[in-house]
């Protein structure tokens, strides 16, 4: 796949020509005519190694600071295996050149493990560590500031009066809010965990203030990366202390709260969060963090982790296969300009310095809306045409037949059920006009030929659930996901139970292990009692046994048995947990792969492609060829099917489109509903041939051309 920097700038003119086409000497200077211009293009994800820091420019080094001004890179400090640096190098983008930077004014004392942040038109270096290591004497942390200017290349040490940070290095900084934000690092003597920012906009009057931070705030820690994404500032990993996790944590600037990132949601068998590790990079770009590198339980990993900050979901990046890939590496440095990253130095194998620049592309697709569209659909309760009758109370939820039957086959069957003692229904009330009669099932009316204006209400029972777990399940249907309360809280413990009871008995292995995971998540002191009783009762034996394991803890036993809950078990749990802790049962290892079901996007795409045929109940017809469709999932996708079908209900079911006077081809149009259904963005060779239908077919029927456009577009296969 390539990534088009500047796809297709299309221009209508009269008399001028670019100098790279020729001209037609036969048209008229009036008639207007179209000129591609292509700008440069990279192939996504590919590494490549840029031209490395030659000695006489400036020494191979680690522990150093990088940041991007403008199309330059900065660095900065750091070691070279025998010295302390303070010379400040400068990397041009575009020519791949390096040089020393052009400075005044006195520098920094040489030192490593410092911060360096870009405001405005200076760079900010704070703390470190300075001093002679080669004759190990004079060393000590810092915590002073200077400000560097780009334009005139003025060193400037700040001197602020009032209260200061103690002085550290391998902290974390940012700029927030025209503020810079530290964080953490080690004082010589112990890890730190506080906080301070400084105004950058007046030195005059600027003073430090440290934080009071609330929260989930992270352990004292240092040699951790730190990045700003959607106005939250991220920190992953690092050492802190015999205690080195792979937590992510994200701190709020306006109310100051840390919150951990949990990881309950992610599934068994997704894509885990990295390993824990130290000396790594972490950078921000669109909704993305990228974290390369580190040292990761005695290993130097030369994988890039992607962590999306809307899904909360990690996955590693596969690299283009004309990538030339960086070793792995601890204490080097990263940056990005436009939509690039950029790796610089660290320490590589056998403890050697590296002065190795390398670059890699990021992908510029935007967030495909596919989750977020249905979840609307299902908040908003537009367009349903299913109410589900539900327990013995008999309370009824709304929704939509397209989406609950391509997501769950229990469900589907149900309906089919209801649909036929509907049709019989009809039947014996119009004996006379049987054929009219049988309008609302599928298996008497061709597939997308009964208009959904036309049938009433299908109503399901299901005697077997509750309204308040069949609602939480039906959110999953919609977004392969679901809202956890609060976890721990014994009554939202006890709610997700029975979600993952209706799991069972509707076979939804996806849904299964999304509330097993929370479940087992949630076990505390104070609650597994509870649980245990309620999954014996419910006979859900997995949570069970993972109860039964968590009382006969040696760090958990006396305390559970102490409690007045124990005391009120059933007389045979108590037996059974009295057992348990007297003769432990063997475990039991199982090399057994988890099924965990199929995606909401996988059951949309298996829907589009026949499985959803029988119900389709509207007609979208192509230059007067019919193709079968489903009204809720293009109202949910699509601003324009959604207006047409508040406004008016064709009452044939069925819908011309045309874009103006043009009617799209059959492959533009295809490409345009595996986008509506399940957000498929990979155009097949055979489209390559309508780019222009397909990106015209997308700004009439999609929600948002900003994001669906250039999402085609960017996919684009060169052949």
């Amino acid at each position: 796949m390539i990534q088009l920097d500047e796809f297709a700038t299309m221009s209508c003119k009269s008399t001028k020509v670019a100098p790279s086409v020729d001209f037609d000497h036969s048209c008229s200077d009036s008639v207007e005519y179209l000129t591609l211009n292509f700008g440069p293009f990279e192939t996504v994800h590919r590494w490549r190694r840029l031209p490395p820091c030659d000695e006489f420019v400036g020494a191979r080094r680690s522990k150093h600071t990088v940041v991007a001004y403008r199309d330059a890179i900065y660095v900065f400090g750091g070691d070279n295996g025998k010295n302390m640096l303070n010379d400040l190098l400068r990397f041009d983008v575009k020519d791949c050149s390096w040089c020393r930077a052009f400075t005044t004014g006195t520098p920094p004392a040489p030192r490593y493990h410092h911060s360096a942040v870009v405001y405005g038109s200076s760079m900010f270096v704070f703390g470190g560590y300075t001093g002679d290591i080669y004759s190990n004497s004079n060393l000590k942390n810092k915590n002073d500031l200077f400000e560097y200017k780009f334009a005139t290349g003025q060193w400037t040490e700040w001197k602020v009066e009032g209260s200061l940070p103690v002085a550290r290095s391998a902290h974390g900084a940012t700029v927030y809010s025209d503020k810079l934000w530290i964080f953490a690092g080690y004082d010589g003597n112990a890890r730190l965990n506080d906080m301070w920012t400084i105004s950058l906009q007046d030195r005059e009057h600027a003073c430090w203030e440290e934080i009071d931070q609330s929260g989930e705030i992270p352990p004292s820690c240092c040699n951790f990366p730190v990045a700003v994404c959607r106005d939250k500032m991220f920190v992953f990993s690092g050492q802190s202390g015999a205690k080195i996790t792979n937590n992510l944590f994200q701190f709020e600037f306006k109310g100051h709260m840390w919150t951990r990132i949990p990881t309950e949601h992610l599934l068994r068998g997704s894509p885990p969060p990295p390993q824990r590790r130290y000396g790594h990079t972490m950078v921000a770009f669109d909704r993305h963090l990228y974290v390369f590198g580190g040292a990761a339980d005695n290993t130097l990993p030369n994988e890039l982790h992607c962590y999306d900050v809307d899904s909360q979901s990690w996955e590693v990046i596969h690299p283009s296969l004309d990538s030339e890939m960086p070793s792995g590496r601890l204490f080097h440095a990263a940056a990005v300009i436009q939509d690039a990253m950029y790796i610089f130095g660290g320490t590589v194998d056998n403890n050697v310095r590296s002065g190795e620049m390398y670059r890699f592309q990021f992908s510029c697709y935007p967030k495909c809306t596919l989750h977020e569209d249905y979840g609307k659909l299902w908040e908003n309760r537009q367009f349903c045409d299913v109410e589900f009758i539900l327990g013995e109370r008999e309370e009824r939820v709304l929704g939509h037949i397209a989406i609950v039957t391509a997501r769950c086959q229990w469900l589907r069957k149900k309906i089919l059920q209801a649909w036929d003692r509907q049709r019989q229904k009809a039947k014996h009330d119009s004996s006379e006009e049987s054929d009219e009669g049988t309008a609302g099932g599928p298996r008497d009316i061709p597939a997308g030929n009964r208009p959904s204006g036309t049938q009433p209400m299908l109503e399901v029972s299901i005697r077997e659930a509750e309204a308040q777990p069949f609602e939480v399940l039906m959110q999953f249907l919609y977004t392969d996901k679901i809202q956890y309360p609060r976890r721990g809280h014994v009554q939202d413990v006890l709610l997700i139970m029975d979600v993952y009871k209706l799991a069972l008995s509707f076979k939804l292995s996806r849904l299964e292990q999304l509330c097993v995971q929370y479940i087992e998540a949630s076990v505390d002191l104070q609650n597994v009692l509870s649980v245990c009783e309620n999954a014996n009762k419910l006979q859900l034996d997995q949570l069970k046994e993972h109860c039964l394991n968590f009382v006969v803890k040696e760090s958990h036993f006396n305390q559970v048995i102490m409690t007045k809950e124990f005391e009120r078990l059933s007389t045979p749990l108590i037996v059974e947990i009295v057992r348990r802790k007297q003769q432990p049962p063997p475990r039991l290892y199982s090399d057994q792969p988890v099924d965990i079901g199929t995606s909401l996007v996988q059951d949309m795409k298996a829907y589009l492609e026949g499985g959803g045929l029988e119900f389709c109940n509207i007609i979208l017809l192509l230059d007067g060829h019919p193709r079968p469709a489903h009204q809720a999932i293009l109202a949910a996708r699509s601003s324009y099917f959604e207006a047409m079908f508040r406004s008016f209900m064709p009452e044939d079911g069925q819908v011309n489109i045309s874009i103006g006077e043009m009617v799209p081809s059959k492959q533009a149009f295809e490409s345009m509903l595996r986008y509506i259904y399940y957000g498929d963005v990979n155009m097949p060779p055979e489209d390559s041939l309508y780019p222009s239908q397909i990106q015209t077919a997308l700004y009439s029927f999609t929600r948002s051309l900003s994001k669906a456009e250039p999402t085609i577009m960017t996919t684009w296969k060169t052949q």
